[in-house]
């Protein structure tokens, strides 16, 4: 595709893109009066966001190694539809059961538009120029990063509109896109030698039960069983079956979901563990933001959306900045390690929060994080697109992405069930001192989410329960995000290459 078409194309992807975005960071400051308008617990609270990252997280190495089999442009136009229905079912759920079942199936359509948007960019640009396209993509994700919280802000505060347009309002969006690519995508087609694709299933289906036991496991752990328990044997130990007899089939078959000798290697391996810790620090720490804001310091919808603002500014301008110096100097792996260390530092900053912190103290904080993000997480994904032939580029995206969504998946299920039991136990222990009978009382306060039909010394306590548990998980979000510094720094250094494709003679050894 020539310049000029490929920008015509963009400009399809990255509005797909911005919906894709969009949808997942409308709902996060409108998520507390969601749950609190279905009656819904914090537990519920979690597995709304949960369930998009389970379902997301599994079926991303599928939709990474279907785009190298068949056509990437039809498998984008199926994605959009599944999106589409998705979205619809969820605005019209009538409890918190429902919204996360639609959120679930979302969520597969999230997962393939994520990754089958970065395969075809991909296809289209060498590793080089893309530096500069990665900053647009940057770009457009910090809009719809600031713009989803604002807009789901005040949709959640318009009377006339109320919290279902949250998800409504994609829909012309996601049929605006899917007309604009349907019209000017145009990629070469498939060519297997005469030979008919053959789809793991097999391993496909283990790899996304196994991670899927494993999320659930850590979803319900020290929550509705014990961390030593029969349920935690028979779940773990069943994850870790599944997902050993997972990697024997794709050591086996001819065209496995996750391409194991790509795994192996060393800078793949460092930027899939680099992935995955930020995956787990981001996603884990920022999806609780909205509800610190609006919970733990009484802010409207509206208001905790436009303080996300500072996050995203850092995102924006980071990405699109170190982008382009990328583009120039064909080299990444510096962006990437002060990426990570800015990242930590940011999650240390947070880590000393309450209800009664300095706006300021904040604001800094997530400034810091949204640098850090832009940063890094994009150019990881360069860093294993640049060591593989175009024939894997669709299982090899699949595979980064698999493992970042599966960190971020675990981070949001981890420190969801660490900020519960700690909000429940800060309750239990203030409705003591206030001499109320606390049987019961803390984990209910704990879990009703619908502060407005609170006492006031109840509400106040929740407030600053809520303050200095966000606190604590920004803790466990800072350790996590030291993992990823540690894989940064072990990069090789090396250039970026100018092709598409990667060299005949250097398929198999092209190391980063």
């Amino acid at each position: 595709m020539g310049h000029k078409a490929i920008l015509k194309a963009m400009s399809g992807l990255l509005m797909l893109l911005f919906v894709v975005m969009i949808s997942s960071t409308i709902v996060s400051v409108a998520l507390p009066q969601i749950i609190g308008a279905l009656k819904g617990t914090q537990s519920q609270y979690t597995w709304v966001v949960t369930a998009t990252l389970l379902t997301s997280t599994a079926s991303t190495p599928i939709w990474g190694k279907l785009a190298d089999l068949f056509s990437k442009k039809a498998l984008l136009l199926i994605s959009i539809c599944l999106f589409f229905v998705a979205s619809l079912g969820a605005g019209f759920s009538q409890n918190t059961g429902t919204l996360i079942a639609f959120r679930a199936v979302q969520g597969l359509g999230m997962g393939a538009l994520q990754i089958l948007v970065q395969v075809i960019i991909a296809a289209m640009i060498s590793p080089k120029e893309r530096g500069r396209y990665n900053g647009y993509l940057g770009g457009v994700m910090a809009v719809a990063t600031v713009g989803g919280p604002l807009l789901g802000g005040a949709i959640a505060d318009a009377s006339w509109l109320g919290w279902r347009w949250c998800f409504f309002f994609a829909l012309p969006f996601t049929a605006v896109a899917f007309l604009v690519l349907s019209r000017t995508l145009h990629l070469p087609a498939v060519e297997r030698s005469g030979e008919k694709p053959k789809v793991d299933y097999l391993g496909a289906t283990l790899i996304a039960v196994g991670v899927s036991v494993l999320l659930l496991w850590v979803t319900f752990v020290d929550n509705e069983f014990d961390w030593i328990s029969w349920q935690t044997g028979a779940m773990v130990g069943g994850a870790v079956v599944l997902l050993g007899l997972a990697v024997l089939v794709e050591s086996k078959v001819a065209e496995p979901v996750v391409p194991l000798k790509v795994v192996k290697r060393r800078d793949p391996a460092l930027a899939i563990i680099a992935s995955l810790a930020v995956g787990v620090a981001m996603f884990g720490g920022a999806v609780f933001l909205g509800q610190y804001w609006q919970i733990g310091r009484g802010y409207t919808p509206t208001e905790a959306g436009l303080m996300t603002i500072p996050m995203m500014a850092g995102v924006l301008l980071s990405s699109t900045i170190a982008g382009r110096l990328v583009s120039k100097s064909g080299k990444v792996k510096p962006f990437i390690v002060a990426g990570t260390v800015i990242l930590t530092l940011g999650f240390l900053s947070l880590s000393m929060i309450d209800a009664e912190t300095p706006l300021w103290h904040v604001f800094a904080g997530m400034f810091l994080i949204g640098t850090g993000v832009g940063m890094s997480m994009q150019n990881l994904v360069l860093v294993l697109q640049n060591t593989v032939p175009l024939a894997e580029l669709g299982a090899a995206s699949g595979a980064i992405t698999f493992f970042r969504s599966l960190g971020g998946t675990i981070g949001v299920s981890v420190l969801g069930a660490v900020l519960a039991n700690s909000v429940a136990t800060k309750i239990t222990e203030g409705l003591a001192k206030m001499g109320v009978d606390t049987s019961g009382s803390g984990s209910q306060a704990g879990g009703n989410l619908d502060l407005a039909s609170m006492p006031a010394p109840i509400r106040e306590l929740v407030r600053a329960a809520y303050g200095e548990a966000t606190g604590e998980i920004f803790q466990i979000a800072a350790a996590v995000a030291v993992i990823g510094i540690v894989a940064t720094v072990f990069l090789t250094s090396t250039k970026l290459r100018d092709s598409v494709d990667l060299p005949a003679e250097d398929a198999e050894t092209a190391k980063v």
